[in-house]
């Protein structure tokens, strides 16, 4: 029995009618629970950003006056050399080209304040780890006073806390996704187990006259996966506002306008949200063919 695009249509659209209600908690649950998924990766691409700097466990950066001589760049880089394996487990150093393409990274929100500032007004950096966290503080005086450094940062001092906040919510968002995750794919299975129970004797007499195993499934199949992308547009949509909102909120402030993600983010982050429900509803809809349509 061949199987058409409109029958499909059709057969999806009376189910999703016959049970609103389940159907349409089902939708909600699906778009709360990718809601804060998306809420989490959006926070974890905006602290990726501002940490751009501090990656590959660099634990202190030197960073060297824009105007020092190249003796004073030399003389520090050859007395890290000489403290590598010992103080020091390893450094490299960041040009000014370097530093400008995380600061672009970093302000990807303020193009305003990038225009403001050029290559050369940014400093070049050493990035060094130490051998040993205890060694960080004891390392960075031995810098802080160098001809030709301008500071010695640390990233415990920098982004500790933020790091260490972000990821207790990062935790707590997924752990209630996955949650409220499970929950829809709950609703939508018994959604669909409703709509097959009140065909029952439909789906028989399909089958007395010839109708394949998949031509009874799909349209419930479908049905599952309609609740789940309608689900997940409805989440990348609140995701992208809310994301509008913070940014509105924090205005001209160019540190917190750092630890908002770019509008890139938020489009990656969207169109992952609408795979996780396709998937969501269609596990959900899987399931409950399989385990309720004896075909």
């Amino acid at each position: 029995m061949a199987l058409s695009l409109e029958y499909v249509a059709k057969e999806t659209s009376n189910n999703l009618r016959r049970n609103f209600l389940m159907t349409t908690g089902a939708i909600l649950c699906v778009f709360v629970s990718l809601t804060i998924v998306g809420i989490a990766l959006v926070l974890k691409a905006g602290v990726s950003r501002a940490s751009v700097q501090w990656r590959h466990g660099v634990d202190m950066s030197i960073f060297m006056d824009p105007t020092a001589p190249p003796q004073e760049t030399t003389a520090v880089r050859t007395q890290l050399q000489g403290e590598v394996g010992t103080d020091v487990r390893s450094f490299f150093y960041c040009t000014q080209a370097c530093a400008y393409s995380e600061f672009k990274t970093m302000f990807a929100n303020s193009p305003e304040f990038q225009e403001s500032v050029s290559e050369s007004d940014l400093p070049p950096s050493f990035r060094v780890v130490p051998t040993h966290p205890q060694l960080i503080e004891q390392v960075g005086d031995k810098y802080s006073n160098q001809p030709g450094v301008k500071s010695v940062v640390y990233a415990k001092d920098a982004i500790k806390g933020l790091l260490t906040v972000t990821h207790y919510a990062q935790v707590a968002c997924v752990s209630l996704a996955v949650i409220l995750l499970i929950l829809a794919v709950m609703l939508i299975v018994n959604t669909i187990r409703m709509a097959i129970f009140s065909r029952r004797r439909e789906v028989a007499v399909m089958k007395l006259v010839g109708a394949t195993n998949w031509f009874i499934r799909i349209p419930f199949m479908v049905e599952g996966m309609v609740q789940g992308l309608l689900g997940a547009i409805a989440a990348s949509i609140a995701v992208y506002l809310l994301r509008n909102v913070v940014y509105s909120l924090v205005g001209r402030n160019n540190i917190l306008n750092n630890l908002v993600a770019s509008t890139h983010d938020v489009i990656g982050t969207g169109i992952a949200i609408l795979v996780v429900g396709v998937v969501v509803g269609a596990a959900g809809s899987a399931a409950a063919v399989s385990r309720f349509l004896d075909v």
